[in-house]
């Protein structure tokens, strides 16, 4: 679907459940990433940096961890992202605030993600998994 088609479609749904009185705890779309404090932040302009990010995402919270995905040959930005606060509030601000504004020229897409993984955790767990598969032989 297309990115800005998704922006639209969120705003929708925070517009009707404000219009309705919904809160969070009741039956927001919110409460479904109630566990996770990462957004996913997708259409960021090529040339953002990583303190870039946290400049306009801590406006709604602490940052606690910023990882911009970026070309492993050329070291370039692909141009999403993942942002972490220190509570899951802040993520819902987020959300609501910056899904659908304009950095750079660039309409930016935010939104909750249920279940990521930190690099160094990945990298961490590949490494075990890789020197117990070499001691077993």
């Amino acid at each position: 679907m297309n990115p800005l088609r998704l922006v639209k479609r969120v705003k929708n749904i925070n517009v009707k459940e404000a219009s309705l009185g919904i809160s969070y705890y009741q039956a927001s779309c919110h409460t479904r990433y109630k566990d996770s404090a990462y957004v996913f932040v997708g259409g960021i302009p090529f040339d953002l940096t990583e303190g870039d990010l946290l400049a306009v995402f801590s406006e709604y919270g602490e940052v606690v961890d910023v990882n911009l995905v970026r070309d492993k040959g050329t070291g370039k930005s692909k141009g999403f992202g993942f942002v972490a606060y220190e509570d899951q509030r802040s993520t819902n601000l987020a959300v609501d605030n910056l899904n659908g504004a304009q950095i750079l020229g660039r309409i930016i897409r935010v939104d909750h993600v249920t279940n990521y993984k930190k690099k160094e955790e990945e990298d961490e767990e590949t490494e075990r998994k890789k020197l117990n598969a070499s001691s077993l032989r």
